[in-house]
């Protein structure tokens, strides 16, 4: 966490829609060698919009959200062990120095969204949302909790837990331009990780995300507006323009990077292609005192949170731990994941909520 002296109260935020060059298949030599060229894309990119957006909106751009999985992709199939080396970055790696030299250079805060190995838990991998201040530091990581065929730290549960405590599990970042939490594509569907940051005092939930685009509402979409309006804080999300390298038909994300406001609003979107369209400036003395103005709309407020307690209480679908064995990590093979999701299915069949 971070926590600044002179705070910002209104700036232009950025979601920053570009495209995602996959490394699948590569060498990780080659890999990595991509990623930080393309990170000298994405700085070029970055100054540039800025420049723009001051001139369109006459405030600094101090927010810039990234896609998810930018650098790399997604794994196609690839076992946990391979995808370490090809399409995940280091904690302490080039990729990490190079973005913070970017959040240096644009003054500003950037979050984003990359595979990542942790030293802690060697034969694994997280997906991680990042923020990088603009001393060039990573001042959040979040690693996604909910994730059909990735790891997550609830399937080390308890060693997580020691390891970062719940604080490190929903972190929520003090600076001067608000308190900052970061949501992990389809994690915006679960109202519960919006919850436990808005909880945590979150003001702006920076949403990266790759997701289908669509002319119609669609789940994600609704939900973005939801967990805003839920939360009464902004939520940044940015999409990928396209992702190039992969048999998938390229153009089957791309648009919808938007930026909503504490009202369920939608201030800035973009169409499609590498844009910088989804930008607005965000008023935190609005956030605020909306936040503490009495009133029907004060949904936070009004939460009764112990109303809820007894329905989650001995409740397991998904169960935690389940990398786990004799005390050991057990790195899975891919099926591993979708026996673990029936056996939940069947698991809500006996308790009948199916």
């Amino acid at each position: 966490m971070t926590t600044a002296a002179e705070p910002i109260t209104t700036y232009t935020a950025l979601a920053l829609q570009v495209d995602c060059i996959a490394v699948n298949g590569k060498s990780p030599e080659v890999a990595h060698a991509q990623m930080l060229a393309y990170i000298g894309k994405l700085k070029g990119n970055i100054l540039t919009s800025n420049n723009f957006t001051k001139g369109f909106n006459g405030t600094d751009t101090k927010l810039v959200v990234l896609p998810e999985y930018f650098l790399s992709s997604f794994p196609m199939g690839e076992p946990i062990a391979k995808w370490k080396e090809v399409g995940c970055i280091d904690m302490d790696g080039k990729e990490y120095e190079a973005l913070g030299e970017v959040a240096q250079a644009a003054k500003c805060y950037i979050a984003g969204n990359v595979y990542e190995n942790d030293p802690k838990f060697p034969e694994l991998y997280f997906q991680c949302c990042f923020v990088i201040g603009p001393n060039g530091n990573v001042v959040l990581r979040y690693r996604r909790l909910i994730s059909l065929f990735a790891p997550t730290p609830f399937d080390v549960w308890d060693k997580y837990l020691d390891v970062y405590g719940l604080d490190g599990v929903f972190p929520v970042a003090r600076t001067e331009i608000g308190n900052i939490a970061c949501v992990a594509s389809e994690e915006i569907l679960y109202p519960e990780i919006a919850r436990a940051f808005g909880m945590r005092g979150a003001e702006v939930i920076c949403h990266s995300t790759s997701e289908v685009a669509a002319p119609a509402l669609t789940p994600k979409e609704i939900c973005r507006r939801a967990r805003a309006i839920e939360n009464m804080c902004y939520v940044v999300s940015s999409n990928t323009a396209k992702i190039v390298g992969t048999t998938m038909p390229p153009e089957s994300t791309g648009g919808m990077s938007k930026i909503v406001d504490y009202k369920g609003i939608v201030l800035g979107e973009a169409y499609t292609g590498e844009t910088m369209c989804a930008n607005a400036i965000l008023s935190m003395k609005s956030l605020r005192e909306y936040r503490a103005s009495a009133g029907m709309s004060n949904l936070l407020s009004r939460q009764p949170l112990e109303l809820y307690s007894a329905s989650y209480a001995g409740r397991t679908f998904s169960e935690p731990n389940t990398f786990v064995e004799n005390g050991q990590v057990k790195v899975p093979d891919r099926a591993f994941f979708v026996r673990r999701q029936q056996a939940a299915i069947e698991r809500m069949k006996r308790d009948g909520v199916l």
